[in-house]
């Protein structure tokens, strides 16, 4: 008889969750409090993005991951553009950056330095002036979350028989039961993937634990004339300094950091680092901040977004340049460096939480690891 499961959240980690327990037989019900996902898994830029992670076991489960996603595209009809990024560097503080984690990289990376004239080549949003080379990898792939995320609950469905539960707030856990407001649900193993949500259920599990929680911003720029794509997506050289890959350049990335830390006070204080990308109908996504802590105002910061907007422009300029939405997210962050929150509170109940943010570019690789082996 199959063991029947309950995910709470129909986040990519939940989502992830459903898949993997599916395939490996469980009869699988998804709990989700809204009518579908309107968090972190939404609010992003699309990017399954192994290039932020370091040489390894996480490199391995974000190319994972990218693997399962190109299986769910394909099947599910999930559109997407697997056409790499790009690193740019206007001084010779991020060339240098750029040079050591390219001479550092081990095992299957097939990144490439570039000199100016062969990054022009890439893109055409590229800002030529000052321009002092790339590093192009091509493992990155681009979604449109929204709709990616729309489309799997209707994909595990139909292919392996996932029930959801939509507008149904979980109040309460114990082993083998789920309680939403009076009705009492049992199953044989709960996973909970609440993500931001976490003090929702068992708070008195993280009041000792180092998890916070990070606010982002982000903007979205119109529809571009005439079909006109980006190609890879773009990095300004603060990125160099935000994800953990890049610690592999060494001794090189001390100055660069020194050099932003002084001449960029603001973009260190906002957590700022810039990138664009572009969805399926043509829009660029843009980003972003980072603000941490439990509690978080509402409202965006203008100025920040003029910021990251001014340092767009240093290295790419478009068409359209008209900003239609902008908004923010927020997801779970550890603060000691780990990189998930796996918890058994109570026999026969896990809890995943804890990516970062990285979900699009970790999640479906780390359950599928985490059921599945």
């Amino acid at each position: 008889m199959k063991p029947n499961v309950v995910v709470i959240g129909a986040g990519i980690v939940g989502l992830g969750m459903a898949r993997a327990l599916s395939i490996k037989g469980a009869s699988v019900t998804v709990i989700e409090r809204n009518s579908y996902a309107i968090g972190a898994s939404i609010r992003n830029f699309g990017m399954v993005w192994p290039i932020g992670q370091p040489d390894g076991p996480l490199y391995e489960r974000a190319m994972l991951t990218r693997s399962i996603w190109k299986e769910l595209c394909l099947e599910a009809g999930i559109w997407n553009d697997p056409k790499g990024s790009l690193h740019l560097a206007y001084s010779e503080l991020e060339m240098n950056v750029l040079d050591q984690f390219h001479s550092s990289v081990q095992g299957p990376r097939k990144c490439t330095l570039l000199d100016s004239s062969s990054a022009l080549r890439l893109s055409s949003a590229i800002v030529s002036n000052g321009l002092r080379g790339a590093l192009y990898s091509p493992d990155e792939m681009i979604l449109d979350s929204p709709k990616a995320i729309k489309t799997l609950p209707n994909y595990l469905e139909e292919k392996y028989g996932v029930k959801f539960l939509w507008n149904s707030h979980v109040n309460h856990v114990e082993t083998g039961k789920v309680h939403i407001g009076q009705l009492e649900m049992s199953f044989d193993e709960i996973y909970i993937c609440n993500g931001p949500d976490f003090e929702n259920l068992f708070p008195e599990e993280y009041i000792n634990l180092p998890i916070t929680k990070c606010k982002l911003q982000m903007m979205r720029m119109g529809v571009q004339p005439e079909n006109w794509r980006l190609g890879p997506s773009l990095c300004g050289g603060l990125s160099l300094t935000h994800y953990a890959s890049f610690k592999s350049a060494g001794e090189s990335l001390e100055p660069l950091k020194k050099f932003i830390q002084q001449e960029m006070p603001e973009y260190v204080k906002w957590g700022i680092h810039v990138m664009v990308s572009q969805n399926s109908s043509g829009e660029l996504i843009i980003g972003d901040s980072h603000e941490y802590g439990l509690t978080h105002d509402p409202f965006d910061k203008e100025f920040i977004n003029q910021y990251i907007l001014a340092y767009l422009k240093k290295f790419a300029r478009f068409q359209n340049e008209h900003i239609t939405h902008t908004w923010n997210g927020t997801y779970t962050k550890m603060t000691d460096g780990s990189t998930e929150l796996i918890l058994h509170p109570l026999p026969g109940v896990t809890v995943v939480n804890g990516l970062g943010g990285a979900g699009m570019t970790m999640a479906l690789g780390l359950t599928h690891q985490l059921v599945l082996g």
